[in-house]
């Protein structure tokens, strides 16, 4: 069953500083409806689009959903994955040259070394074929496994180059993984398509380090996505209470993390003095309160003329999908959008140019300009 939504969006005010800006347009906002496309999922967690226009949906709990046509089909051979509160199965992505290799790519928490000692984010590819999951091939599992249950991160980007980035959150040990490059955790990734790790990694050969890490210092990035123009990386990361932050990803740099931080515990105490320390990167953009964000994408499609270059990120605390009107690395604007449907969990730029938005406890939207 379908429902639909209308929402109409009101014409935000233009900052004065803007109004002589060439880019102008970008701060405008449009009307639109709101599609129920999937309905009755619990937390999807991570969606592609194949070729033949079906959906592949991840479920959090496990399960793996593919729709076609108005039909779920729930696919076999999933992996075992280690279900402790953030963990589960997380996010999928296809390979560049899917239509000729068919590779898909998936995040989730595990424990394949069958030793009950808790679990770690695990990045595995696989094929897909009369609807079961074949050839798996793991090719980055965290250690230690650890029965804490947050901060797995985990989002799958390529950049253009055919490399693999992927997110590790801290797992709950702030003071010792983070700003360890001999660890796992709080760390952004980058390797090849088939799990070997690029010589030219920044620690490839720094005695005792992961040689996968590309940067380091990061909390829990659950939001990740590859700038049109420039085709860098870039990510957004759940901060404490406030502090959520939006980074640009850059070889061997230190994002800080807990040395450096614009957010406190959430029991009100502070964590640092310090919001930048030399040798630190700081946030192209930083919120407080926290947002909780998740899910990235920047706006291409000629759908939405006006939102062209802006970041659609996903709130899961306050229940919105946010606009972000990036001008010169900064962050100009915001307009809160699609509120009160729920904690949107991921978004998407579809192969048809329209953004779909997968929403905690209802399914998957499409945004259609009218």
């Amino acid at each position: 069953m379908k429902y639909l939504f209308s929402i109409l969006t009101i014409f935000s005010f233009l900052f004065a500083s803007c109004q002589k800006n060439s880019n102008i347009s970008q701060n405008k906002s449009i009307q639109f409806k709101v599609e129920t496309v999937v309905d009755d999922l619990e937390i999807p967690w991570g969606m592609v689009f194949l070729p033949d226009g079906t959906i592949l949906i991840s479920e959090q709990t496990g399960e793996l959903i593919l729709f076609n046509k108005g039909n779920k089909t729930f696919i076999k051979g999933v992996p075992e994955v280690y279900n402790n509160n953030q963990g589960g199965l997380l996010d999928i992505e296809l390979h560049p040259n899917y239509a000729q290799n068919g590779w898909i790519y998936f995040s989730y928490s595990s424990n394949i070394e069958n030793e009950g000692k808790g679990g770690n984010t695990t990045i595995m590819r696989a094929k897909l074929l009369n609807n079961k999951l074949v050839d798996q091939e793991v090719i980055y599992k965290a250690v230690p496994n650890t029965k804490k249950g947050q901060h797995f991160g985990s989002r799958l980007e390529f950049d253009r180059d055919g490399f693999l980035y992927f997110s590790i959150g801290d797992r709950g040990n702030r003071d010792v993984n983070p700003q360890n490059i001999k660890r796992d955790g709080g760390k952004i990734y980058r390797i090849y398509d088939d799990g070997k790790i690029p010589e030219d990694n920044p620690f490839y050969n720094k005695d005792g380090a992961k040689k996968a890490i590309y940067s380091y210092g990061h909390r829990n990035p659950q939001g990740m996505a590859v700038h049109p123009e420039t085709g860098k990386i870039w990510i957004h990361e759940h901060g404490p209470k406030g502090g959520d932050e939006i980074n640009i990803v850059n070889s061997g740099k230190n994002y800080g993390w807990p040395k450096i931080t614009y957010g406190i515990n959430y029991i009100g105490t502070k964590i640092t003095d310090n919001t930048s320390l030399p040798h630190m990167e700081q946030p192209l953009h930083y919120w407080v309160p926290s947002i909780a964000p998740s899910g990235m994408v920047f706006v291409t499609s000629e759908k939405y003329p006006t939102w062209k270059g802006n970041i659609l990120v996903g709130s899961l605390k306050f229940k919105y999908l946010n606009r972000i009107v990036i001008e010169n690395n900064k962050v100009i604007k915001e307009e809160k959008l699609l509120e009160g449907l729920g904690r949107v969990r991921t978004v998407r730029q579809a192969p048809d140019g329209y953004i779909y938005v997968a929403i905690e406890q209802l399914g998957i939207v499409r945004i259609v300009p009218e």
